[in-house]
This record gives C-alpha cells, sequence and structure tokens, in this order.
C-alpha cells in the first residue's frame, strides 16, 4: 500500500535493532528519508547498511544517549541538516532494568524517567516547530502493553511509560491540527530479543526447538502467534501517512488480543 509520504523525512531513535528499527525500515520502503539512532556504533552502521538496502529513502545514523539532552538535540539538528525538513518523528527506547518495588532506588527511578519520558519530551520540544512547518506533522510513541496492563516484576515500565501516555495525549491536543501524535503499545514480537531469549530456553532444554519455543510462546495469544516487526513497522508507517489523519492522540494496542484490558 502506498501511504503517500514519498519524500517526507522521519527521525526514529532505538532504531539500531528491534521495532525501532522495523518502524524506520517500514519509513523507508516508503521513500521516506530516516534518520537513525543507536549507541552502538557498529550495531548502527549496520542497520544503515540493511534499511538502506531495502529503502526507497536516503538513510542516515546518528550515534547518541537518549539520556543525554545534548545528544537529542543533536539528533533532530542532523535530521534538518541532512534532509531540511522533519516531518515525522518515531520515538522509541530500551527498556528499563526489570524488577520488583522493593528492588529499585531513588537512581533506578530517576534512570527510568530519563530514558522512556524525558527522552520524549526533549525529542518533542525540540521537533514541534519543524513539525508543525510541513503538511502533515506526526509523532508516534512505541511503549509497551504495559500502559493498559500490568506486567509483573516491571514495576519502571509499568509506573513510567504511563507518563508518555499522558505526554502523547497532551501534545495531540495542544499541537493539532498542525501535528498529530499517538502511541502503539506493542505485545511480545520476533525480535532479536524474543530470538534470543528461546535459544536460551533450548539450551536450558525447555524447548528441543526454535519453532516448538515459538508456538510456546503463541499459546495465549488469540491470533495464535507472536507480532511479526515488519507488520509492526507498517502500523507506525501508516500512523504516520495522511491515510490515518483522523487518527488522533490514540493509545493503539498491537498484540494480537493478548491484553486483558477493555480499554
Amino acid at each position: 500500500m502506498q501511504l503517500d509520504i514519498a519524500g517526507n523525512a522521519a527521525l526514529v531513535t532505538a532504531s539500531s535493532s528491534g521495532l525501532g528499527k522495523a518502524s524506520a525500515t517500514a519509513l523507508a520502503k516508503q521513500g521516506v528519508d530516516v534518520v537513525i539512532n543507536g549507541r552502538d556504533e557498529e550495531r548502527l552502521a549496520d542497520a544503515v547498511e540493511e534499511i538502506a538496502a531495502v529503502a526507497e529513502g536516503r538513510v542516515v545514523g546518528q550515534q547518541g544517549d537518549l539520556t543525554s539532552e545534548t545528544d537529542i538535540d543533536q539528533l533532530v539538528e542532523r535530521t534538518i541538516d541532512e534532509y531540511g525538513q522533519l516531518d515525522h518523528l518515531v520515538t522509541s527506547a530500551g527498556g528499563p532494568p526489570s524488577g520488583p518495588f522493593d528492588s529499585m532506588d531513588d537512581s533506578d527511578w530517576y534512570e527510568a524517567v530519563d530514558l522512556l519520558l524525558l527522552s520524549v519530551v526533549r525529542l518533542a520540544r525540540k521537533s514541534s516547530d519543524y513539525l508543525a512547518a510541513g503538511d502533515g506533522g506526526t509523532i508516534v510513541t512505541i511503549t509497551s502493553r504495559s500502559v493498559k496492563e500490568a506486567i509483573d516484576s516491571l514495576v519502571l515500565s509499568n509506573s513510567v511509560r504511563m507518563g508518555v501516555i499522558g505526554l502523547e495525549k497532551t501534545l495531540s491536543k495542544e499541537l493539532g491540527p498542525e501535528v498529530r501524535a499517538n502511541a502503539v503499545l506493542p505485545g511480545p514480537h520476533e525480535t532479536r530479543r524474543i530470538q534470543d531469549l528461546i535459544e536460551q530456553s533450548i539450551d536450558r532444554g525447555e524447548y528441543e526447538s526454535y519453532k516448538e519455543g515459538l508456538e510456546a510462546r503463541s499459546e495465549e495469544i488469540p491470533v495464535g502467534s507472536i507480532g511479526d516487526p515488519e507488520q509492526f513497522g507498517e502500523t507506525v508507517a501508516f500512523l504516520s501517512s495522511p491515510h490515518a489523519a483522523h487518527i488522533n492522540g490514540v493509545a493503539l494496542p498491537v498484540d494480537g488480543g493478548a491484553g486483558a484490558s477493555n480499554l
């Protein structure tokens, strides 16, 4: 499906792997010029090469830490320097440490807020004028299904990501009509992390094959499988396009129906 965003420019954070990379790939396939980001220089270079191989748009990488305001400024500035515009912002970030409430001290909480919430605040603040200057700016925040349903031993994610949803909803009102803001809440997807976890389970003797491990992780998902990262990326690209022009302020679960929340 052609999304009519060819020639636009996008910044996608935490996109050297996982769902951020899938989102950047989907945008690049639609002819969007993309800046991708990661902390590991070698992994970032590999991701640029992989995305560029299937892209209709241009792809560049910008190394940076999302807990650094300076690095965030440089990410946005690099996008403008390369492409002269910024039409779409996709925010993603790695997950904070897992563990129960009693295991987390103040430093853990501050670090989680910096990574998950303040990174989006700073990106939106730095990008908003550029996004509003085009013909249909968008922000898509990739968070987690934990904002709908608390996940055991993920107290930091359960708590702090809720702030991202509050921010996204506020931006959808304050930045409109020039800019739309939506959130995507992924459940399990077949990323490198899931693949590694299944391989580790095979090594421990829990499964005999990768297929068996994948099927076991899919049993409680109503659609019968964990998510395909490529399809997830296409969802982000759709929300960034004029075909989703009346979708604004939404927190969209992409979990195959696994969540138990009614809303």
